[in-house]
């Protein structure tokens, strides 16, 4: 008996809701319909349908079951799938996410390249400084800039970023120049609340970690209202280095007290753990990994 046919024919009657309509879905006779249902029956040995004249109803090893072919058959139709990826262009809607910086900044302009070289994908592209549940909210690929702890999800490292402090040139003739992480008590802060949850910034001193109580003058919940008031001369900020990488190019921001930064955080390509990844996911997730790679983020 063809196991795979015989599932596709018992997932067809109970999406059709009869034997009839299962044989003209699926091309076939009535008779031949019913052999198979009877033969994959008798080789469970359970019954998965109980069919009255008007209609079937699922047993409880048939709901159990469907459960299974439906899974069964997805798979092995992404197999084929994957199989031909090589030689066709992805296709379909494909769905990203990223904190609203970082997709800004890196995402959306990879976002739209991949766009324009393939033109039968469309994206669905969110932004958010919230952690997102790839698989609740039907995400294919994140970017977290985080240590991860979820097992369910493929992470591919890119890089790293630090978590620094900086102020403008103007601020810091005024103020002067913090030397060690406790002249901070001392000086107007801006607290970013995406990145600082509480009124305190931690550092690494020799082999331990400071908290240093910080003197908010500005609490911001967007970051370029934050960056901003620190380009403007209001206070020190604590950023995570890609945020203002280009205000210090610039000239416009210095980065302080550089040898009291806490680990870096690893930035990576996420995607839920399956079986077989889509063509189009596949292809994203390598373009966004070899270009994020040749990016620095301090």
């Amino acid at each position: 008996m063809d196991k795979l046919g015989a599932m596709k024919t018992f997932v067809r009657i109970v999406e059709t809701g009869s034997l009839t309509a299962a044989a003209g879905a699926l091309d076939t006779s009535l008779p031949t319909v019913v052999r198979t249902l009877a033969a994959l029956e008798r080789q469970l040995g359970v019954s998965l349908l109980k069919r009255t004249t008007r209609r079937i109803h699922l047993t409880d090893e048939g709901s159990q079951y469907l459960e299974r072919c439906r899974d069964i058959l997805a798979a092995t139709q992404e197999a084929e799938d994957i199989l031909g990826a090589r030689r066709t262009e992805p296709v379909g809607k494909l769905s990203v996410t990223a904190s609203v910086a970082f997709g800004r900044r890196y995402m959306g302009p990879i976002v739209c390249e991949f766009l324009q070289r393939y033109p039968k994908v469309s994206a669905d592209v969110l932004f958010v400084d919230r952690v997102v549940n790839l698989i609740d909210e039907g995400i294919d690929v994140a970017i977290r800039i985080a240590h991860l702890r979820d097992s369910s999800l493929v992470a591919i490292p890119v890089g790293r970023v630090r978590r620094v402090v900086c102020a403008s040139e103007t601020y810091l003739r005024r103020h002067g120049i913090p030397q060690v992480p406790a002249d901070i008590r001392a000086h107007k802060c801006i607290r970013h609340l995406g990145l600082v949850a509480r009124s305190e910034w931690h550092f690494q001193v020799g082999h331990r970690q400071q908290t240093v109580p910080i003197a908010s003058v500005i609490t911001c919940n967007e970051i370029d209202s934050a960056v901003n008031a620190c380009i403007d001369g209001v206070g020190l900020g604590m950023f995570l280095s890609y945020m203002v990488a280009p205000y210090r190019k610039s000239g416009k921001l210095k980065y302080v007290l550089e040898t009291f930064e806490t680990e870096p955080l690893p930035v990576q390509v996420v995607y839920p753990q399956t079986r077989l990844m889509s063509n189009k996911v596949r292809v994203f997730v390598d373009e966004c990994v070899g270009k994020l790679r040749r990016t620095r983020f301090d």
